[in-house]
C-alpha cells in the first residue's frame, strides 16, 4: 500500500458518530446534512426510471437531457454565457466528492505544490496529497473582535501563490466556518492566478444556501460569474445540499470546454458513469428548484436564526452568525480538546456535535453543529443540552 493512504487520517465526525452508535436519545447535529428526506417529486422520478428498465450504462459525462437541464440552471445563476456554451462545459460526477477527486486527478502531478484555505472540508487537502502533491495550508483567521468569524488574509494567501503552485482550493461558502467570499476577492484572486498559471478548484456546493442580500440572484459570489471559459478554472457542485440529495451521491463539475472530453475518459476509469436512475431524479430536482430551493433555504435561515441566538447566549461560547452554508461555528471556552468534547458531550449530554480540528489544527477548540434540522425544536433542545451540560460540568 501506498504510504499517503496508509497515513490517512481516519473521519474524526465519523469518530464522535461512532461514539453515539446505539445511544438511544442523542440528538444527531455531526453530520452535514439534513434530517428531511428527499422532495417526492424527485423520489418519484427516480422510481418510474427503474419501473421503466433504466438499469444500464450511461454516456460517460452524463444524461444528455441531465447536461442540458444543468446547462440551463447554471445559465439561470450565471447568463453570462448561452445555454448550450456551458452544455459543453458540465461532466456529471457520482457525487461532489468524487468530481473533486476527478479534477486531483486531471490537474495534479506527484509533488505538484497545492496551496488550500483552511478550515475545510478534510477531503478537499486530503485529495491533493493521494495524488502525491505537497499541500499548503492557508488558514482563515478569527477576526477580532469579529464574535468569532473567520476571514481571509487576501495578502497573505496572493504571496503563498507563486508561479510555483499547480492549484488553489477553495470552498466558499466555507465549511465549516460559514466564510465566504466577495466578489471583489475572488476577482483579485482570479487575476493573481491567471499571472502565476494556476489553476483555481472552487467547491461552490454551498452556492445556494447564502443568507446575505448582496447578489442580484440570491446565491453566493461565483467564480462563474467572472472567469473566461478558457481561465484555469474547475467549479464543483452537488445535488446533496441544495436538492435534499446526500445520498443520492450526484454532483457536476463546470470545465474549461478544452477539459471536458479528458475528464469524461477519467469518469470511465473511475465509476463509468452516474446511474442512470439516479441521474433522473436529479433532472426532476432541476424541473422544480424553483420550488424545492427557495423553500429549502427559507427554512434553513429560520433554523439559523432559532439556533444562533440560543448559542451566543451560553457562557463560554463564541459564535457568529453564518453568511452560507449551513452550519453553526463555535468556540467552547475551556474546552481545547475539541474531540475529547464532542465525545463527552455525545455520552454526557446526548449531543453530536462535529470536532472543529477534523477541518484542521486551526480549528482546535472549536465544535460544528449542523442546523439543517426538520425540526427547529431539535435545536433548541440542543442548546438546553450543551448549557446544562456546561453548568455541570
Amino acid at each position: 500500500m501506498r504510504a499517503v493512504v496508509a497515513s490517512l487520517e481516519e473521519s474524526r465526525i465519523r469518530e464522535v458518530a461512532n461514539e453515539g452508535m446505539g445511544r438511544d436519545g442523542v440528538l444527531r447535529f455531526w453530520f452535514g446534512e439534513s434530517d428531511e428526506v428527499t422532495p417526492e417529486a424527485i423520489r418519484e422520478a427516480a422510481i418510474a426510471s427503474l419501473q421503466a428498465g433504466e438499469t444500464f450504462y450511461a454516456h460517460n459525462l452524463g444524461l444528455p437531457e441531465l447536461r442540458h437541464a444543468i446547462a440551463g440552471y447554471t445559465h439561470t445563476l450565471h447568463p453570462v454565457q448561452t445555454t448550450d456554451h456551458w452544455f459543453d462545459r458540465i461532466a456529471v460526477t457520482s457525487g461532489g466528492v468524487n468530481g473533486l477527486m476527478l479534477a486531483c486527478q486531471a490537474l495534479l502531478e506527484a509533488g505538484d505544490e497545492v496551496v488550500a484555505v483552511t478550515p475545510v472540508w478534510p477531503n478537499l487537502v486530503a485529495q491533493p496529497a493521494i495524488m502525491g502533491a505537497r499541500v499548503r495550508h492557508l488558514p482563515l483567521t478569527v477576526r477580532p473582535g469579529g464574535a468569532g468569524a473567520w476571514s481571509l488574509d487576501l495578502t497573505a494567501l496572493l504571496a503563498a501563490i507563486t508561479p510555483a503552485t499547480r492549484l488553489l482550493v477553495l470552498n466558499a461558502p466555507n465549511n465549516p466556518t460559514g466564510w465566504t467570499l466577495s466578489r471583489q476577492e475572488q476577482q483579485i484572486i482570479l487575476d493573481h492566478c491567471r499571472r502565476t498559471g494556476t489553476w483555481i478548484l472552487s467547491d461552490e456546493v454551498y452556492e445556494r444556501l447564502y443568507y446575505a442580500d448582496d447578489t442580484a440572484n440570491g446565491a453566493a459570489p461565483s467564480f462563474l460569474d467572472i472567469a473566461a471559459p478558457e481561465d484555469r478554472l474547475i467549479v464543483a457542485h452537488s445535488f446533496s445540499k441544495s436538492f435534499l440529495m446526500t445520498g443520492w451521491r450526484l454532483g457536476w463539475l463546470v470545465l474549461p470546454p478544452a477539459l471536458t472530453h479528458a475528464v469524461g475518459k477519467l469518469i470511465e476509469f473511475n465509476t463509468s458513469c452516474a446511474p442512470v436512475f439516479v441521474q433522473r431524479g436529479a433532472i426532476a430536482a432541476l424541473r422544480h428548484a424553483d420550488e424545492v430551493t427557495p423553500a429549502l433555504v427559507a427554512h434553513l435561515r429560520q433554523c439559523r436564526d432559532t439556533l444562533l441566538p440560543l448559542l451566543q447566549g451560553v457562557p463560554g461560547v463564541t459564535v457568529a452568525n453564518p453568511k452560507g452554508g449551513m452550519y453553526a461555528f463555535f468556540h467552547l471556552a475551556g474546552h481545547d480538546d475539541c474531540l475529547l468534547t464532542a465525545k463527552r458531550l455525545v455520552r454526557e449530554a446526548g449531543l453530536g456535535l462535529a470536532p472543529g480540528s477534523a477541518f484542521g489544527a486551526e480549528a482546535a477548540g472549536w465544535l460544528r453543529w449542523c442546523f439543517a434540522s426538520r425540526d427547529p425544536g431539535r435545536l433548541e433542545a440542543g442548546v438546553q443540552r450543551l448549557a446544562g451540560w456546561l453548568s455541570a460540568a
